[in-house]
């Protein structure tokens, strides 16, 4: 009896610690700390943002106004989201979202650009520019846009 409890005791601890490393790697980041946090990210952003041309210094080291990521799984693998803004009060006009991989082995982005000084009565939808890093396939860029659908200034 004794042993069966202590059995069950035991798994229910190593489950429950294995959920607080699941929460602690689940969206706790921002896209600027991504870098500083961890070599290997940025080893992986750097290959991505290499072979681009007159890509915006923010971009190329992820530094900039940041929200919170979120873990989102495409295609069985698990990335960690989120937006990246060159500051808080441009947002709207230049902003990029980044995708990570859990594994640390691949990155991508979509750099959304939309003209400054865009009438508020205009849809930025309609007149942004997007380019994607990392050359992400269709599922990723469909996950990159839906989290820029995300934002409540975004239509």
């Amino acid at each position: 009896m004794f042993n069966s409890s202590f059995k069950a005791i035991a798994a229910a601890l190593l489950l429950g610690g294995s959920g607080l490393v699941v929460a602690a790697n689940d969206g706790q980041s921002r896209a600027n700390e991504l870098l500083s946090a961890d070599p290997q990210y940025r080893e992986t952003w750097q290959g991505v943002v290499k072979k681009e041309e007159r890509l915006p210094e923010w971009v190329m080291n992820l530094s900039g106004s940041a929200e919170q990521m979120n873990a989102v799984t495409e295609d069985g693998n698990q990335y960690l989201v989120g937006p990246l803004c060159e500051t808080e009060q441009t947002c709207l006009n230049k902003r990029l979202i980044v995708a990570v991989s859990f594994d640390k082995k691949h990155a991508y982005g979509m750099l959304v650009e939309v003209p400054a000084g865009l009438p508020a009565d205009k849809s930025p939808t309609r007149h942004a520019e997007y380019r994607f890093l990392g050359k992400p396939n269709e599922g990723m860029q469909g996950l990159l846009k839906e989290q820029l659908k995300k934002d409540p200034n975004w239509y």
